[in-house]
């Protein structure tokens, strides 16, 4: 059998990413210079095609942040600090991301980095796991389809707040029913008819069917909910005209690789921050904020001999990082190979 490795019979062995292994484990870059259209390497007669980088620094800095908060920091982590005991929540959520989130977000993007590969190209260090790849692949592919339904729903409801009166507000539409009420205050409206708080509560008790306008505007008007999944009901066009233009600015956001995708960052990666700093401006000015501020900030420590606690924050550290996706590997692939990614 012969013990001849790839490496002996060529020792100037030429990665997908430009770079070149020498004998003795040394290495060169054949290129430095960003490309931004895929450009044909020759060698020995072998065209290779090689890889885009990113055009500037930042980008692949901003790609990063914009994975890493989204929708699911804005929604979800309040949600599981509301659930598991206020800011006792933070002490298990900042040790996972300290012994977890930290260093496999590195390790993703340093294979990406060194593969030059994305999510399943990068498993070739180890054949035998290649695998994983196609299942992380077909994982995303899953996870892009129902993010693109909550996309729907965002320009939907965008669409409709284009009125003097938001449609979810009154109980005087056509898809509202009898027991459909606005709110629980000073006057409260059930039906079109304004009553004080204690009759309202009174007969929504009684009923025990009350129904707020936001939720009947939900199930009702945007969803149409049937009785069952026997019951497919019929497709709702202005919701899959507001699919078809999620699609269709993805389309535009990818369609020239990274050199559109990389200039998309800039919006997608800020706006959580806008977004959850208005949110904040709003929130502390409600009646009862400081109530909310207190149990955000006062820890309930017995909170933390649950298990639970533990394991949803290690949840919400690899469901907000994205990892174990390939998605952070495809990102460090568009690195240079020398790119200092841990500074």
């Amino acid at each position: 059998m012969n013990g001849t490795t790839a490496l002996e019979k060529d020792p100037n062995f030429l990665m997908s990413n430009g770079t070149k292994f020498q004998n003795g484990g040394q290495c060169d870059v054949t290129s430095e210079s960003p490309t931004t259209s895929s450009e044909s390497t020759q060698d020995e007669g072998t065209k290779l095609k090689k890889r885009e980088t990113w055009s500037r620094n930042i980008d692949f800095l901003l790609a990063c942040i914009g994975f890493s908060v989204g929708l699911g920091n804005v929604w979800r982590f309040p949600y599981l600090c509301y659930k598991n005991g206020g800011g006792a929540f933070l002490i298990p959520y900042l040790i996972c991301v300290a012994l977890g989130g930290i260093p496999m977000f590195y390790l993703e993007v340093a294979v990406g980095q060194f593969m030059s590969e994305g999510g399943i190209g990068a498993w070739k260090i180890c054949p035998l796991l290649q695998g994983i790849g196609f299942a992380t692949t077909l994982i995303v592919f899953l996870l892009n389809i129902y993010y693109n339904v909550i996309l729907t729903w965002a320009f939907y409801y965008l669409f409709a707040s284009f009125t003097s009166v938001l449609p979810w507000s009154t109980c005087d539409n056509d898809w509202n029913t009898p027991n459909c009420r606005v709110s629980y205050g000073v006057n409260d409206t059930v039906n079109g008819t304004t009553m004080n708080s204690t009759l309202a509560l009174v007969n929504a008790t009684a009923s025990n069917k009350s129904v707020d306008a936001v939720t009947e505007y939900w199930e009702r008007k945007v969803l149409q909910i049937s009785a069952g999944i026997e019951y497919p009901g019929i497709v709702k066009w202005d919701l899959a005209l507001c699919l078809l233009l999620a699609w269709i600015v993805i389309y535009f956001c990818i369609w020239k690789g990274i050199k559109s995708s990389g200039k998309v960052m800039y919006f997608t990666a800020t706006s959580p921050y806008i977004l959850m700093t208005v949110l904040l401006i709003r929130g502390a000015t409600l009646d009862g904020a400081i109530d909310g501020i207190k149990f955000y900030l006062i820890p309930t420590w017995e909170r933390l001999g649950d298990v639970q606690v533990w394991v949803d924050a290690g949840t919400q550290i690899f469901f907000s990082y994205s990892i174990s996706l390939g998605a952070l590997t495809a990102l460090g692939s568009y690195n240079k190979f020398h790119h200092n990614s841990w500074r």
